[in-house]
């Protein structure tokens, strides 16, 4: 087995990276976050996340 090797790749610019679009499930479907309203989106970062012991 080999060690795996560093990163060496230049880090990207701004211009260079791709924007990750959240999705959330809502009322049994699925959604974009940047789609919902400030007042959803607000909702959306107040949200807790929470693991549940001995499930994985």
């Amino acid at each position: 087995m080999t060690n795996p090797t560093p990163d060496t790749r230049p880090p990207l610019d701004d211009n260079e990276r791709t924007r990750c679009e959240i999705w959330t499930r809502v009322m049994g479907y699925h959604r974009p976050v940047a789609s919902f309203n400030t007042g959803k989106q607000g909702e959306f970062d107040e949200r807790r996340h929470f693991d549940e012991p001995g499930r994985r």
